[in-house]
């Protein structure tokens, strides 16, 4: 795992620890809980968007950017505290004891909370439209939350029916970047809405791997993720093409020049996603192997992003 981030193998370690017979300690489970790993979510779209307006006007604005990504970060809190609430009403987190829904014992003070982290993530989002006199990144935000809502909040419960990558393509992909680029130049690019296909596809992969290891529990809840439709044999057969995917989609752009030479920066993520591919192949059927597989997926996530960040940025 030298390819892997501390923070993120740090984590890795920590979630694995919770598969072993002996009992984790509470400074593992509240790491596991608290997911820190996961908050590269929000930063690498908002530093990718902002980069690529950088590459096509030379200025940035860092207000905006560092209040943006503030707002970013408080709004994956606010997913994730959310659906541990979520995920406790129907049951299916009945087996996790690092859910902080299970931790605390206290469902409403997570839920207050999670409300806390997305009410403080919208007003910043709401200074960028009054800097800009323009509601449209405050639109696309309350969008990319009501995604973010729909996906585990009842009465919906979407990502049940097996829409959960969708879902996630569609808020960290093209909503987000196209809000952060806008944030930045008050308009649109083709060269942002490609790239946001890169990170729509890096980002459902994190959630299509955090399948494999619960399909008992997803049955159990009816859940019909597309682990829980496909099995885990088949998911693993497909994960290699979605890896392919990104990488064959950057040199198309690269190829008919949308993006510029330095992004192919981004290929030095192959390893992260060669890792993930040989991890899945061989543990796909085992779940306390297999748990861990997601944040490799993180990690190829973080390098491939932050790796075309780099390359728009020269």
């Amino acid at each position: 795992m030298k390819d892997i981030p501390a923070t993120v193998l740090s984590y890795v370690m920590t979630t694995e620890s919770l598969s072993h017979p002996q009992s984790p300690s509470q400074r593992q489970l509240w790491l596991a809980a608290i997911k820190p790993p996961m908050y590269s979510v929000a930063a690498i779209p908002i530093s990718l968007g902002t980069a690529i307006a950088w590459a096509e006007t030379a200025q940035i604005d860092w207000r905006i950017f560092l209040t943006f990504l503030s707002a970013g970060i408080l709004i994956v809190a606010w997913s994730n505290l959310s659906n541990d609430v979520f995920d406790a009403e129907t049951g299916i987190d009945i087996n996790k004891p690092h859910s902080l829904v299970n931790l605390t014992g206290n469902k409403t003070l997570i839920f207050r909370l999670s409300n806390l982290c997305l009410g403080l993530g919208i007003c910043g989002i709401l200074m960028i439209a009054w800097w800009q006199q323009d509601v449209t990144v405050l639109g696309i935000i309350g969008l990319c939350c009501l995604l973010g809502y729909v996906y585990q909040g009842p009465p919906f419960r979407w990502g049940y029916q097996g829409w959960g990558e969708i879902l996630c393509f569609l808020a960290y992909g093209p909503l987000t970047l196209s809000a952060v680029y806008y944030s930045q130049t008050q308009t649109w690019s083709v060269t942002n809405l490609a790239a946001s296909v890169i990170l729509g596809l890096t980002t459902s992969v994190i959630l299509f791997c955090s399948h494999f290891h619960q399909v008992e529990d997803d049955i159990a809840a009816g859940k019909r993720s597309p682990i829980v439709r496909m099995g885990t044999a088949r998911g693993a057969q497909l994960l290699p093409m979605l890896c392919g995917a990104v990488y064959g989609f950057l040199v198309l752009l690269w190829g008919i020049h949308i993006f510029p030479t330095w992004t192919l920066l981004a290929l030095g993520s192959i390893p992260s996603a060669w890792k993930l591919r040989r991890f899945v192949a061989e543990y796909h059927n085992q779940p306390h192997q297999v748990s861990s597989c997601k944040f490799i997926a993180v990690a190829w996530h973080f390098w491939s992003g932050a790796l075309l960040t780099l390359g728009f940025l020269i």
